[in-house]
């Protein structure tokens, strides 16, 4: 068939791969945040409360007095030099970190679930530029309903509206994966040789997730049992100086535990004076890393008696987290790239 002489031509050959993270507000600024968690918490993969029941709370309550605490705790954390949310630089910074990792044929994006760049701009924009093969990265370790479940959720909705859909791939959840233990190992110790005391606990902490996901089948939780497993072995350490604790309730209901805060209160009141906090199930630091442990949890732990306390970094763009996913990511698009 001949074309009409004005017809675009089609680009082809090349792979794409999308790095996709939670998101955050474009700037810690009230009206940015409430845009924000009314497209985070509208997400019924989030929250599964019925929308007829949720949707009143929602828009008349939580988005009329949550953004204020929310864009202040933000502005806590902004990166100021770049303008920009700590959660995008470091992602994007992964994703400059790949863009040589794969060969020429392979192009390399990032978007965020919530929030700029849209998960939609930037499929569209990789099949623009002759992407025919695209694999999709969520950088979440342990696999969630509410976290991986909702990005593939965004990914077949955009590509349901496409007439010519690329090939697709998604990476698995990478919590076992002898890489990522690695990784962790390398950036867990490194990270304890520049403190200037010696924590006698390791609270690794995970964010959390409404126990009723747990008794509905999600593997979010035994996954973060499995991480820590495999970490503490690594290391040579017992659960007691390595225990797992979950971050970040939301709500009145029951959530996987121990809850972290209370669990490093407990600590501090039973004599345990010197605590560092690394977060494993999260692949860029980001304000519950930054804000909920670096300074709430700290100040809770020394209100009840602690004296040294340390937040840990995640594995963010460094080294140890890049040759991580290089070799994950690799295994996704081999055959491909």
């Amino acid at each position: 068939m001949v074309l009409p002489v004005d017809h675009p031509p089609v680009r082809t050959g090349k792979v794409g791969l999308l790095l996709v993270n939670l998101g955050s507000p474009d700037a810690p600024e009230v009206p940015a945040v409430r845009r924000y968690l009314e497209q985070f918490l509208s997400d019924q993969r989030v929250v599964e409360i019925p929308a007829f029941l949720w949707q009143p709370l929602l828009r008349l309550v939580i988005l009329n007095t949550r953004p204020k605490t929310t864009a202040a705790n933000y502005a806590k954390i902004w990166d100021q030099a770049a303008n920009d949310s700590p959660l995008r630089v470091i992602t994007r910074a992964q994703a400059e970190g790949l863009r040589h990792a794969f060969g020429p044929d392979v192009i390399v994006d990032f978007a965020m679930r919530y929030g700029h760049p849209a998960i939609e701009a930037r499929l569209l924009a990789l099949k623009e530029l002759g992407c025919d093969r695209i694999c999709i990265a969520p950088l979440y370790p342990q696999y969630s309903g509410a976290t991986t479940g909702s990005v593939l959720d965004e990914v077949f909705r955009v590509m349901s509206g496409m007439r010519w859909m690329p090939a697709l791939r998604t990476m698995p959840p990478y919590h076992d994966h002898p890489a990522h233990i690695a990784a962790l190992k390398a950036s867990l110790e490194k990270s304890l040789a520049r403190l200037s005391f010696a924590p006698e606990r390791i609270v690794l902490s995970f964010h959390g997730m409404p126990r009723r996901t747990l008794d509905m089948g999600d593997p979010y939780h035994c996954q973060c049992q499995k991480t820590a497993r495999l970490l503490r072995e690594a290391m040579g350490w017992d659960a007691e100086r390595m225990p797992i604790a979950f971050q970040s309730l939301f709500g009145r209901a029951e959530w996987l535990k121990p809850y972290t805060q209370p669990l490093l209160e407990r600590m501090a009141q039973a004599g345990v004076k010197k605590v560092a906090v690394l977060m494993p199930g999260f692949s860029a630091d980001c304000i519950e890393t930054l804000e909920e442990i670096a300074e709430e949890a700290r100040d809770a732990f020394l209100e009840h008696g602690g004296t040294d306390y340390a937040a840990l970094p995640c594995l963010n763009a460094s080294d140890e987290g890049m040759a991580m996913l290089r070799s994950i990511i690799g295994e996704s698009l081999a055959g491909w790239a």
